[in-house]
């Protein structure tokens, strides 16, 4: 069985030659190939890749293309895949020699058609000690086997069937929306869609990638302005999922309750503020995402993909 390793990068050589370093060291039983999705217009990967198919000869699939969008990039890998089988890994990702192995384990065991690994972060020396205390980047881990539902779902490290996603693209025409391609948040549409497909989706913990966390995104500012975009990105999903003619009504009534709740989160943030700064931050961030939800309202979320102060 052939597996498709699926990497889409933009301006990371660096880390993209050390994951691609890495991969040639995988232990997996079957056999897999890397599709690498350059959706720089500049095409900042090209010394790399070339420099890596001395290494991977054909088994190294890489396409450039020129639009800054995420879900075109991730259509674009699964166009050109050939396995079976699609793992995801984002291009600032680092798997274990295991990774294949166990997310394939896994997928046997309980026959599932979708199979997501914990994504944990890797910390630089000079991260500030109370954004590490605070697990900011902490994602939530469960046990192999765990049923996931698409709050938990995400395409930064991910096993899933491709001829799921073909039924998918064969309906609406893509697989990830081009709508969330600069904003983000396609991954998130695209796991909400195989749910109601009635798509087996489970965990394995065996199968970590540890993710960089680089100074810029090292702070409360940034910290802030991702919660903000994600609370904006979550109201337009759930507007995008409902019925035509619920869509008005669903978010009248998501925009009624985010009121509320960033009244009840400022009001706790500045209670917490000299007495547990942490815990008044956590409202804060609960606070902007609220408000991000309602500034779909008045605008489109903010791009995350392709633009210069974020990579990702």
């Amino acid at each position: 069985m052939l597996i498709s390793i699926c990497i889409c990068t933009f301006r990371r050589p660096a880390l993209l030659d050390e994951l691609l370093h890495v991969l040639r060291f995988q232990q997996c039983a079957d056999s897999f190939e890397v599709v690498v999705i350059d959706n720089d217009p500049a095409a900042s990967a090209t010394q790399v890749l070339e420099a890596q198919k001395q290494y991977w000869g054909e088994r190294l699939v890489c396409r450039h293309i020129s639009a800054s969008n995420i879900s075109l990039a991730r259509n674009e890998a699964i166009s050109v895949a050939r396995g079976e089988w699609l793992a995801m890994v984002d291009d600032d990702e680092l798997p274990k020699e295991d990774w294949l192995s166990q997310l394939l384990k896994v997928q046997q065991q309980y026959s599932a058609d979708v199979v997501f690994a914990p994504v944990v972060p890797r910390y630089l020396p000079d991260t500030p000690d109370w954004l590490i205390k605070g697990g900011y980047f902490e994602r939530p881990r469960m046990a192999s086997g765990t049923m996931i539902n698409h709050k938990n779902a995400r395409s930064g490290n991910v096993l899933i069937r491709k001829e799921l996603l073909f039924k998918l693209g064969s309906t609406q025409g893509f697989v990830f929306d081009p709508e969330f391609g600069r904003t983000g948040g396609e991954d998130s549409l695209l796991f909400r869609q195989l749910e109601l497909a009635a798509a087996s989706m489970v965990w394995c913990d065996d199968a970590p990638v540890s993710e960089v966390v680089p100074a810029d995104r090292a702070n409360a500012a940034w910290l802030l302005k991702r919660s903000f975009r994600t609370g904006g990105l979550f109201l337009k999903t759930e507007m995008k999922m409902a019925p035509a003619e619920k869509r008005f009504l669903v978010g009248l009534e998501l925009g009624f309750r985010a009121i509320l709740q960033a009244a009840i989160a400022i009001g706790l943030t500045i209670f917490l503020c000299p007495i547990k700064p942490l815990k008044a931050f956590h409202w804060a961030r609960i606070a902007a995402s609220q408000f991000g939800k309602l500034s779909v309202f008045t605008h489109a979320p903010a791009q995350a993909y392709g633009a210069e102060s974020e990579k990702k």
